[in-house]
């Protein structure tokens, strides 16, 4: 009961000042299934992208290795070998297809862990903004993201560097997209 009064404030926002304790606790009910089915399907998604990744890196790399290495007596990344084509493409796609699964995983569950912790805080819960900063934080970092990924085009210069410059850009345009975010919350 303790629980369902804690987010009393946040549940008014959608059902009015005339909920009843019935409803407002199926409401947090179904607030806390939202929560958890987003955290447990980017680790469903980050999972299937990993095995999926690792299926395409692992055929490819055994293809290589089989046909190079032991029927031809080839060198790991041999030019005369054309299964190193293949072998360096499953590498690829494991690496973004595995990576970019882990980091959205990632994003998932801390997000979910962000949003749990917050719901624990008087502080916020008392008031009807401040427990959604966690998605405003994760939005404005999409934000940032694509607006630098579509505003900065380097042609002329390495990746590394592109990408230190892209990294350093995102980073400020996520801290200037997040201060008024801040000064927003109510008080």
């Amino acid at each position: 009961m303790i629980l369902i009064m804690a987010y009393r404030p946040t549940v008014m926002g959608y059902l009015g000042p005339q909920a009843t304790p019935s409803q407002i606790k199926n409401q947090v009910r179904k607030l806390f299934e939202f929560v958890s089915g987003y955290g447990l399907g980017g680790s469903t998604v980050a999972l299937f992208g990993r095995v999926g990744g690792g299926i395409y890196t692992k055929a490819a790399d055994v293809g290589a290795d089989l046909a190079g290495k032991v029927g031809e007596k080839l060198d790991e990344d041999s030019p005369l070998n054309p299964g190193t084509i293949a072998d360096n493409v499953g590498d690829n796609v494991g690496d973004i297809a595995g990576m970019g699964s882990d980091l959205f995983g990632s994003l998932a569950e801390s997000l979910c862990a962000a949003l749990v912790v917050s719901s624990s805080s008087w502080n916020l819960i008392s008031t009807n903004d401040a427990i959604y900063f966690p998605i405003v934080v994760v939005c404005a970092g999409i934000v940032a993201s694509f607006l630098t990924q579509w505003l900065i085009y380097l042609p002329k210069i390495g990746v590394e560097l592109k990408l230190r410059i892209q990294l350093i850009i995102s980073t400020c345009m996520v801290t200037l997209l997040i201060v008024p975010c801040i000064y927003m919350l109510p008080t």
